[in-house]
């Protein structure tokens, strides 16, 4: 059974939570230990470690989570009304390659019992098993990295962290509709690199556009089905990571309000945070991005599907063809119709909504097409 690949947490964390008071978070969460399990139909998000870093060269340091943890659960929750339990952790295997299906495994049976992952590498090649995961639910999977990096790298034979996209590009079965990358800095990716995302039409935002205007990367989680954050596209003067230097990136505020973008995506349904040094200074960011994204996963509206357009505006825009606009009146949030191509032998097509901003419903307004429609409109019609 899949769940076999967790190993029980270590008496230090059982023994810090025991005392920690009723009302801090870690006194509200279900733990797998040597005696118990958490029942899977009783938590709404599960929490897994991954000892796995050998997707960096060079980097022989045990993985530890520990410090993440006491972190996490030393803080106080919200007004919450979801379960979480912590599910113990995967042990590097005999190779890479072992631990992705361990972790594949997992986040598939939890997938499939309505249980939200939120996976703790471990370096952030292990998106690339996660991305696996959905092989058995048949569907197309959009990705949202938090990266200053695209990790293409064509060039590698193996997949590490910064060469899992191109595997997950490349290799089948190919299930990826959409890749977006949030905080992307030029300078560390390729006119090769950059040129392949605008040739998939994938879509990516620079670190700049993202923190002068944080609300323009609301409906890329919106559209998201995975989202992998890479801690050092955080700057270290926020994270405390000076093992590797990060002189320009997020800031702590910045990536807390991403992860709550994430979590109140409705259809978010798989959450990695990867990269990190085990150092005790980062885990308490990475504690607050994890309190930001459960935060958000609370406030979920469930507007995703939609059941009815009864608690929406429609708005029309005449261009060169009607562009037809919703905004919630409940949430404000917009999304716009797209024809989305069905059947290829006779073109039969069927209208979708594709989620947007306010600034693309302006754009409409004044004679632009938004770029995200004409990008999801190109990639229907591949």
């Amino acid at each position: 059974m899949a769940l076999d690949f967790l190993t029980p947490l270590n008496s230090e964390i059982l023994d810090f939570v025991s005392n920690l008071s009723s009302q801090h978070l870690g006194s509200k969460i279900v733990f797998h230990t040597k005696d118990d399990f958490p029942d899977l139909k009783k938590i709404k998000i599960a929490i897994i470690g991954v000892l796995e870093n050998r997707g960096i060269e060079n980097d022989s340091k045990p993985v530890n989570l520990n410090h993440i943890r006491k972190e996490f659960f030393g803080l106080y929750p919200g007004n919450w009304n979801i379960s979480i339990g912590d599910l113990g952790d995967i042990q590097a295997g005999n190779s890479k390659e072992d631990t992705y299906f361990a972790l594949q495994k997992i986040t598939s049976l939890l997938l499939k019992n309505d249980v939200f992952p939120i996976v703790i590498g471990g370096t952030q090649d292990l998106t690339y098993a996660m991305y696996r995961a959905y092989d058995d639910l048949e569907q197309m999977v959009n990705i949202v990295s938090i990266d200053s990096k695209f990790d293409i790298d064509t060039h590698s034979e193996t997949i590490n962290a910064n060469s899992f996209l191109s595997k997950i590009i490349a290799n089948e079965p190919s299930n990826l509709f959409n890749f977006s990358n949030v905080g992307f800095q030029t300078y560390f990716n390729s006119q090769e690199q950059i040129d392949l995302i605008d040739k998939l039409y994938f879509d990516a935002y620079r670190l700049g556009d993202v923190s002068n205007n944080l609300t323009l990367s609301e409906p890329v989680f919106r559209d998201a089905d995975l989202v992998s954050l890479d801690l050092l596209s955080v700057m270290s003067s926020y994270s405390g990571n000076f093992t590797n230097f990060v002189p320009n990136g997020f800031s702590g505020k910045e990536v807390c309000v991403l992860a709550r973008y994430a979590g109140i995506s409705d259809k978010v349904s798989s959450f990695g945070l990867f990269n990190h040094n085990n150092s005790i200074q980062e885990s308490v960011l990475i504690s607050q991005v994890i309190w930001y994204f459960v935060e958000g996963f609370n406030c979920r509206s469930h507007e995703y599907p939609f059941g009815t357009k009864e608690n929406y505006f429609k708005y029309t825009v005449t261009l060169e063809e009607d562009l037809i606009f919703y905004k919630s009146n409940i949430t404000e949030r917009w999304w716009i119709e797209i024809p989305l191509l069905y059947n290829s032998n006779n073109k039969v097509k069927k209208m979708t909504l594709f989620p947007c901003s306010q600034e693309d419903y302006i754009s409409a307004c004044n004679g632009e097409i938004p770029e995200r429609w004409w990008k999801a409109q190109r990639k229907n019609s591949i």
